[in-house]
């Protein structure tokens, strides 16, 4: 391939994800708002029309954001790659700093994505002090989100940094077969941060405080029990203190599981509710839903830095993408950057294979729970989340991780006991 030839399936490929970003966006909106006065029978006595009108402007107010969000996205990719700004700040850095390439290359992609995340900055703000203070969704402060950016930031440099300096000295120092160690490295890296982030990295953001409800503590420990769950304990977090969102989640690996609840989601669910949806939870452990996804995290990063590994050789790569003079560091930046457009036409498969993954978890709750209990609380949870009951199907099978509300209650109405 030539270097024009690699510029010019860059700029289609970006405009293709641009334009079916833009196009079931819009899509997702008229959709929305086509279904905006009439709350869809199956929820008609549960959800008021006013509820579901709020959730028809939420998610209407949020798509918005992130049309021009993607836009701006793409926008600065080009800048950064044939725009030649990438090439500039690769020259201007190693004229100003005059070290070591290992610490130039590091530098370099340092650099870069503090200029994205800079970016991305404006519409998070936007996103929780307008869209989300609009809907009383928020309940950060200003004082708060910068806090939560600069510890995002630290925690980045000091878990990043070392894996960073150790990819480009595997691509410097190991051969041929440097993508694979790397390979090696990376699998392990995360395994780390799965292990400690419920220990070390999340109290970082919230509080996590035991279960102190007696009578629902022995119910949850019940129903572990019985489903044969182990976990570290029970936990409470402030998510309050940002959001009037409710969820609940397992968190970390082996013997650092954690059950987590939002103080939102105890407020305002009763305990049979409770026990459904931790019952669902359980499902995807029964199921081994999040090793299958580590696995599938694998298998794709093995893949994707085999490709590297490739285009690593080929000049036509960086001349293809604005960089004049080729380097290790230039090669990993250069994918990293563009990886998001290489693999978009993927998600919709991941997306399937998540809602999969949701059915099965709700299967396995209708067994070891209540079934009309989960669909109390996943309709409490679809009203108080503002939650659209009426996405786009496309727009839907693209991008939703979870089956479209009438689809998950309609199959959960089946097993409900009669």
């Amino acid at each position: 391939m030539t270097a024009t030839a690699c510029s010019i399936l860059f700029v289609c490929l970006l405009a293709a994800t641009l334009f079916i970003q833009q196009w079931l966006g819009w899509r997702q909106i008229r959709h929305i708002t086509a279904h905006r006065e009439a709350v869809p029978a199956a929820f008609s006595s549960s959800i008021s029309l006013q509820a579901h009108q709020k959730a028809a402007d939420y998610n209407i107010a949020k798509i918005r954001l992130r049309l021009y969000e993607t836009a701006t996205q793409t926008l600065l990719l080009l800048v950064l790659t044939l725009g030649g700004f990438l090439q500039w700040l690769d020259s201007s850095l190693a004229e100003l700093l005059q070290t070591h390439p290992l610490w130039h290359g590091g530098c370099v992609i340092v650099v870069t994505f503090i200029i994205t995340a800079l970016v991305d900055i404006p519409f998070d703000y936007y996103r929780t002090f307008v869209i989300d203070a609009r809907f009383d969704f928020n309940k950060m402060t200003p004082a708060m989100f910068f806090q939560d950016v600069f510890k995002h930031a630290v925690i980045g440099l000091v878990l990043g940094l070392p894996l960073l300096v150790t990819a480009l000295w595997l691509m410097q120092s190991a051969g041929h077969t440097w993508w694979l160690w790397l390979w090696c490295v990376w699998a392990v890296f995360n395994l780390f941060i799965l292990a400690i982030y419920p220990t070390f990295i999340a109290p970082l953001f919230n509080r996590f405080s035991p279960l102190t409800d007696e009578s629902l503590k022995i119910r949850i420990e019940a129903l572990l029990a019985k489903c044969g769950f182990r976990s570290q304990g029970l936990f409470v977090m402030d998510g309050s203190r940002r959001s009037s969102h409710g969820n609940a989640y397992f968190t970390g690996l082996g013997a650092s599981k954690r059950v987590v609840f939002f103080d939102t989601l105890l407020e305002r669910l009763n305990a049979d509710e409770i026990e459904a949806v931790l019952a669902h939870e359980l499902g995807h452990h029964h199921h081994h839903h999040v090793i299958k996804r580590i696995i599938m995290m694998f298998v794709t990063s093995f893949a994707g830095l085999a490709l590297l590994g490739w285009l690593k050789q080929e000049t036509w790569f960086y001349a293809g993408l604005g960089v004049s003079t080729p380097s290790d560091h230039m090669a990993l930046l250069l994918f990293l950057l563009i990886s998001p457009v290489l693999t978009f036409i993927l998600r919709p498969l991941f997306a399937a294979y998540a809602r999969q993954n949701e059915f099965e978890a709700d299967a396995y709750a209708a067994r070891h729970s209540n079934a009309k209990h989960l669909i109390e609380a996943l309709v409490k949870l679809y009203r108080d989340n503002a939650s659209t009951l009426t996405p786009d199907p496309l727009h839907s099978a693209f991008y939703d991780s979870h089956p479209p509300a009438s689809i998950r209650i309609a199959r959960l109405e089946k097993q409900v006991p009669v």
